[in-house]
């Protein structure tokens, strides 16, 4: 049985919907939601997401109306009658210019009109002068009947022309037999059939025949396209010059193409990123040399110039969940020349201290893949408990296509922890598997993706372990891009243990915990799960959390947002409950990160309650 966490009478909804819209009260089993008394808090997010920043500007002295036309022929006019500049200085009105640029407006305004197949539209126009120096030019379009097509023939030839995918572009041509000639569709049809032969590595693709006859007088043309697709090209040996401190098979790694595959220039895209998203190259230049090219197989030379291998990087910040925090980064990203990446953090914050060293050896299999040995020595003091930890971990990562990662390991760590007053340890030997995937379009400042992790572990005593247990996770994240400049965020996380021994002899690193920056926002770090007798929280066996969040973009680098959590950890499935949060947020973007600001109220207390969050970053 699973409950939303209601307090006592007149305590307020778990509803976004009903707390922000005034939705009367709702009585589901026995449950009964009633409304906020806070209006102000609807106009606020109504303000933020639905309205958008107005300047009072005064009107322009030449206002522009055309009439007669719609959609993209109407934009297509206004923009071929864009004032001149210099015809308005200083507010005022050159009168002659104007006058002189109206009698040129009407051939403008028919040229406009003819990639829409208006090639015989009437267009008068007039100045009318208005008070204040103001004047209006009125453009009045009796656009006729439009030019049809009274034949359309698109055709391949060539090599490629039994390829699948050319072919469906032809069939699925936008122009037809007794439509109207449409230019812009005529000419993005074009660009896409020639772009996807050169993306099929038929880099000769052209067109000897491309038409559109009209005839004079006439309302009727004629479409005659052919692709020529020439010869398929192939990728053939690789050059890679200026990084003499990394080994050939390290560098070669970050190629996203081998010998003998059909050449793309999506690919060699994807090895310039590759090389220049290792932080190992300060220049990289990836060159195909097709004049160059024997067979039809195309060499490529990839010249690089090294960054410094070497780092130390001090830092500041802070956290709601950590507070002030100061670290030091030093890092050698060419360890033994051998591309080997060590990566030492020393961090200090108000309740999080610790050290951690990750070394990394590289597979020359890809970039993704690699063995990875982690130590991490770890103090945290937080209101629900405090932990010493020391873990190594040994991973072995494989990557199995675009965003997908595996991941075998092993986890060995000692814990010494106080919770609810109560002093233990534990050790545990743990194995297992983690397997992620993700697709964003942007990892600095997504507008849709998705992300997902799936982790199974266990310990037993026979591996070395002071208990016996099996543990699930699992994490997603999507961004869904929504019309009006908006977008909607969800996350979630669900955690389940299978334990033989009490859940006091679990250490907090693998128990579960709810609250905080990135969980329930409306509460503190940690601060929410099953009880104790005392009353004091000492977290549980298993977690369910979800968020959703509604953002609205604002200018170029700031959005607001309004967002409802809700999760709680637990130890028993018949007794579920739901803690909730609703809240407000803004954001700052960043070339290297957002800034997040947001405003949480907990539904288990009063207006008087809220919890500031702080966070950097998008939160994947």
């Amino acid at each position: 049985m699973v409950k939303l966490h209601q307090p006592a009478a007149a305590r307020p909804s778990g509803s976004l919907t009903s707390a922000l819209l005034g939705a009367p009260p709702l009585t589901v089993k026995g449950v009964t939601m009633h409304r906020f008394p806070c209006p102000s808090v609807l106009l606020i997010c109504t303000l933020l997401l639905l309205g958008s920043a107005t300047t009072l500007l005064a009107a322009d002295p030449v206002e522009l109306e055309v009439t007669g036309v719609e959609d993209a022929p109407l934009k297509n006019v206004s923009e071929a009658l864009s004032l001149p500049p210099g015809l308005v200085r200083d507010g005022k009105v050159d009168r002659l210019w104007l006058d002189r640029f109206a009698t040129q407006a009407a051939q403008k305004a028919r040229l406009a009109l003819q990639p829409y197949g208006y090639y015989h539209a009437q267009v008068g126009v007039s100045v009318q002068e208005r008070r204040g120096g103001k004047f209006l030019l009125l453009v009045q379009v009796t656009p006729g009947e439009p030019v049809r097509l009274s034949g359309v023939e698109v055709e391949l030839k060539g090599p490629g022309a039994g390829e699948s995918q050319l072919n469906s572009l032809v069939h699925s041509f936008p122009l037809s037999k007794g439509g109207v000639l449409l230019q812009p569709a005529y000419e993005r049809a074009k660009s896409d059939l020639k772009s996807r032969a050169v993306a099929l590595g038929y880099l000769d693709a052209d067109f000897p025949r491309h038409e559109i006859r009209i005839a004079p007088g006439e309302l009727s043309a004629r479409v005659a396209l052919t692709l020529e697709t020439g010869e398929r090209y192939f990728f053939d040996d690789v050059q890679i010059n200026g990084a003499p401190d990394y080994p050939q098979p390290y560098l070669k790694r970050f190629l996203a193409f081998s010998p003998g595959e059909v050449f793309s220039y999506a690919k060699l895209a994807e090895t310039q990123l590759n090389f220049a998203n290792s932080e190992r190259f300060k220049q990289v230049v990836v060159t195909p040399q097709k004049e160059q090219a024997k067979e039809r197989k195309v060499p490529v030379l990839v010249q690089l110039v090294s960054a410094p291998r070497r780092s130390l990087r001090p830092g500041v910040g802070y956290g709601t969940d950590t507070g002030a925090r100061f670290t030091v980064r030093y890092r050698d990203l060419n360890l033994f020349h051998l591309g080997h990446d060590l990566d030492l953090n020393l961090y200090a914050a108000q309740r999080l201290q610790g050290f951690a060293a990750r070394y990394t050896i590289p597979s020359p299999r890809d970039i993704k893949s690699s063995s990875v040995v982690q130590l991490n020595l770890q103090q945290e003091d937080v209101t629900t408990y405090q932990s010493k930890l020391v873990a190594l971990e040994l991973d072995r990562n494989r990557s199995f296509g675009r965003g997908e990662l595996g991941t075998a390991y092993v986890k060995i760590q000692e814990e010494k922890f106080t919770i609810a007053g109560e002093n233990s340890g534990s050790r545990l030997v743990m194995p297992g598997y983690r397997f992620s995937k993700e697709n964003f379009d942007n990892m600095v400042r997504p507008t849709r993706g998705y992300r997902y992790t799936l982790d199974l572990r266990g310990a037993h005593p026979y591996l070395g372990s002071d208990s016996a247990l099996a543990q699930f996770i699992a994490e997603g994240n999507a961004l869904l891009p929504l019309p009006w400049r908006s977008s909607l965020h969800l996350r979630s996380k669900v955690g389940a243990t299978l334990l033989a021994d009490p859940l006091a002899d679990l250490p907090p690193s693998i128990r579960f915990f709810a609250g905080g920056d990135e969980s329930v926002r409306g509460y503190g770090y940690q601060s929410l799960g099953p009880r104790d007798a005392t009353g004091q929280v000492v977290g549980g066996r298993h977690l369910i959390f979800g968020s959703i969040e509604l953002e609205r973009y604002l200018y170029q680098s700031w959005g607001v947002s309004i967002f409802h959590d809700a999760g709680n950890a637990f130890s028993d499935f018949n007794r579920v409950q739901l803690f909730q949060a609703i809240g407000v947020g803004v954001h700052y973007y960043t070339p290297v990160g957002g800034l997040n600001l947001s405003l949480a109220k907990p539904l288990d207390s009063g207006w008087s309650h809220y919890r500031i969050v702080f966070t950097v970053g998008f939160q994947l």
